[in-house]
C-alpha cells in the first residue's frame, strides 16, 4: 500500500485532475508510487545541500520524491506543456527550491540555472535517454559539472552500461560509461511500476564520474575507434576498422591487440591502447 510522503494528493489523482494520458511520441511511462520515487531519490546519497537536475517530471513522482527526501534545489524539465499545472502545485508545496522550465533537455543548459555540484536524477524519457547519457558521457572537460547520474532506462540500456567484455551487451555504452566512471545497476522495476506499463522491464543506473579515465586517450578518438569497432561487432577488428586507413594490423599490432579479435571481447584498456596508437600515427 501506498504511503503519503507529502500533502499533496496522489499521482493518479493528479493525473486525472490534469488528464495526462502518457503520450508515446515523448516516450512517456509515468512512475506512479511514490515509495519507489522515493527510494531512487535516495540513491545518490545526501542531496540536502545539492542541485538535483531532473529530466522529463511528468506529473512529478520522482520530483516529489526528490524533495521530500530533502533535496536542495530540483530543476525539472519538462517538454510536455501538459504536465506544467501539476509540476507548478509541487513548487508551491516547496517554495523556493523546484523551478520547472518547459523545454527539450538536448537545447537547455543547466549550468544557466544551477550551481554545481549537480546531481542528474531521471526516469528518462525512453526516446531521448541514451543520447542524453552520451552527451553526459563525453563533455569537453573531465570531471564534468555532474557529480552523479541516478537514471532510470529500458533494462537492456541499463545491461548494456554495466557489461562486461565479451558479454552479448558489451558495446559502445559500456566502454564509454565505465573508461570515465564507475557504473553499477541499482534498482530494478517491473513493467507494472509504471502507467501505461512498457513492454519491458526497467532499471535504475548510477554513475559516478571518476577523477580521471581508467586509461589515458584522446576522448574523440577513442569515441571514433569504439564506434568503428563495435558498429560491425561480429567483424575481426581488422575488417571493422577498415575505415581507419592505412596499415590496420600494423595499428592493432601497436596496441597490443589481435588482428583476428572481435570488439566485444577487447576490454577498456585495449581500446585506450588503440586510440593512443592511432593518435600517434
Amino acid at each position: 500500500m501506498a504511503v503519503a510522503i507529502d500533502g499533496l494528493p496522489p499521482l493518479r489523482e493528479v493525473i486525472a485532475t490534469h488528464e495526462l494520458a502518457a503520450k508515446k511520441s515523448l516516450g512517456q511511462n509515468f512512475l506512479l508510487d511514490l515509495n519507489l520515487t522515493s527510494r531512487i531519490a535516495r540513491i545518490p546519497g545526501d542531496l540536502s545541500s545539492a542541485s538535483v537536475l531532473e529530466v522529463g517530471p511528468g506529473p512529478g513522482g520522482l520530483t516529489r520524491g526528490l524533495l521530500a527526501e530533502g533535496a536542495g534545489r530540483v530543476l525539472a524539465i519538462e517538454k510536455d506543456a501538459r504536465c506544467l499545472p501539476a509540476l507548478a502545485e509541487i513548487a508551491a508545496a516547496y517554495p523556493e527550491r523546484l523551478d520547472v522550465v518547459e523545454g527539450d533537455a538536448l537545447d537547455i543548459n543547466p549550468l544557466s540555472h544551477l550551481q554545481a555540484p549537480i546531481h542528474v536524477v531521471a526516469n528518462l524519457p525512453y526516446n531521448v535517454g541514451t543520447e542524453l547519457l552520451v552527451r553526459w558521457l563525453t563533455p569537453a572537460n573531465w570531471p564534468p559539472y555532474w557529480a552523479s547520474l541516478t537514471l532510470m532506462f529500458q533494462k537492456e540500456v541499463a545491461e548494456r552500461i554495466v557489461a562486461t567484455p565479451g558479454s552479448k551487451a558489451y558495446g559502445r555504452l559500456a566502454v564509454l560509461a565505465q573508461w570515465r566512471c564507475e557504473a553499477r545497476i541499482a534498482l530494478r522495476l517491473p513493467p507494472e511500476a509504471f502507467t501505461p506499463p512498457p513492454k519491458v522491464s526497467s532499471a535504475v543506473v548510477h554513475l559516478r564520474p571518476r577523477p580521471e579515465p581508467l586509461h589515458p586517450a584522446d576522448p574523440e578518438v577513442l569515441s571514433r575507434v569504439v564506434a568503428m569497432a563495435f558498429n560491425q561487432r561480429r567483424k575481426m577488428l581488422r575488417s571493422a576498422l577498415k575505415g581507419l586507413g592505412g596499415d590496420v594490423e600494423g595499428l592493432l599490432s601497436d596496441a597490443g591487440l589481435a588482428p583476428t579479435e572481435r570488439a566485444e571481447r577487447v576490454d577498456i584498456a585495449g581500446f585506450a591502447a588503440l586510440a593512443r596508437a592511432l593518435a600517434a600515427r
